[in-house]
């Protein structure tokens, strides 16, 4: 057994084993057995390292509390267990097809640790969603459908397949001619970062172009093994971009998405989307305003490299994909010019282009006779 996956089953999964407690009493254990059993726990040992105190951030993303079962006592039914609708753009089980050129191909449903504002509660931890046949049923339907370009494999983790199994599905990926790209969504990097081996490294490494998103969403997640790990998957040839999560009392702060920014940088992790929390059932206490992400948002800029800003994006509920969304940093536009607001809040100018007119009043024609009213002289060659 190696030990990425020793770490992984020594993994807390017990109400009674989990860490810093608000209350110790029957009760509360009892009241958080309710919780398990409709969203199960996960905790490896390495992430469970890394919490430090109740609440702190790491702390909140993967201890259950009894919020999680108050929006099933809200009589405003907002929220679902499948707020983008992905199974409604399943034509096959497991397989997102949502935009024209690309899909999601789920290839397992555990993770390294459960997020407790997972998306997709719904499927993370459960027996018997994702199995051989519906792997083999996804990549037929790519293999059908040439329109596709490009995949996403998701899960779950896809990194917590065993290579071999692994190696056999990105195999059967790249031999489909019309797809051009393949990407892999994972939280492992971040979490579980002794999975990244040499031996890993080399099955990846065949099948280029490969692109790896990594799930981060706190700087104190940046530990010297997390660097290590990106710092193989890049020297693999891998381009690693970043997704995070905007959380209530995990990064709903400027200052803290931008230390995560500037670290991820460090790291060779290109900063991709900062994510509004989905409307899932489970997860209301996680949500933020979007005013308040934006005006997170508007302070990143101007005070790190524009390379470390990541979009904000909104995936609109009921299966409307990602909508990117900006700063109002507009504050009027006519023929004559934009005017616009800096990071500083400073207003400033930018006339727009004018069309140009001869001398007898007249729009130009063509390009020679806009030369020729502007009086230069062109050579002959």
């Amino acid at each position: 057994m190696e030990s990425w996956q020793k770490l992984l089953s020594n993994s807390v999964v017990k109400v009674e084993d989990l860490p810093f407690l608000p209350d110790t009493s029957n009760e509360y254990r009892e009241k958080l057995k309710k919780v398990s059993k409709v969203f199960p726990i996960r905790i490896n040992s390495y992430f469970l390292d890394q919490i430090k105190e109740e609440n702190d951030p790491m702390w909140r993303q993967v201890v259950p509390t009894l919020d999680e079962l108050d929006d099933f006592l809200s009589e405003e039914e907002l929220l679902e267990s499948d707020p983008l609708n992905e199974e409604g753009d399943m034509p096959v089980p497991e397989l997102v097809h949502r935009y024209p050129d690309r899909v999601l191909l789920m290839v397992n449903n555990h993770c390294p640790i459960i997020c407790r504002f997972c998306t997709r509660k719904r499927k993370i931890g459960f027996p018997g969603i994702v199995t051989r046949e519906t792997l083999r049923q996804g990549i037929e339907y790519i293999r059908n459908h040439t329109e596709i370009r490009d995949v996403i494999l998701s899960g779950g983790d896809p990194l917590l397949v065993p290579d071999k199994e692994l190696d056999r599905i990105l195999s059967e990926l790249r031999s489909i001619p019309h797809l051009e790209i393949i990407r892999i969504g994972t939280r492992v990097p971040g979490t579980l970062p002794q999975r990244i081996t040499e031996d890993l490294c080399s099955i990846l490494k065949k099948y280029h172009p490969l692109y790896f998103n990594i799930h981060f969403n706190h700087p104190d997640e940046i530990t010297p093994e997390v660097e290590k790990a990106c710092n193989m998957l890049a020297d693999t040839g891998i381009p690693l971009g970043s997704q995070t999560v905007l959380l209530k009392g995990v990064n709903d702060d400027a200052e803290v998405m931008r230390e995560l920014m500037v670290k991820l940088l460090k790291i060779r992790v290109k900063p991709y989307y900062i994510y509004q929390a989905d409307m899932t059932l489970g997860t209301d206490h996680f949500r933020t305003t979007v005013e308040k992400s934006l005006s997170i948002m508007k302070d990143l800029q101007g005070h790190i490299s524009g390379m470390g800003v990541p979009y904000f994006v909104i995936d609109a509920p009921g299966g409307g994909g990602k909508v990117r969304l900006l700063p109002d940093m507009v504050l009027e536009h006519n023929d004559k010019e934009v005017v616009i607001k800096n990071y500083e809040g400073k207003v400033y100018r930018y006339p727009q282009p004018q069309e140009k007119t001869a001398q007898n009043g007249k729009k130009p024609s063509t390009a020679d006779e806009a030369v020729a009213a502007d009086n230069v002289c062109q050579l002959s060659v």
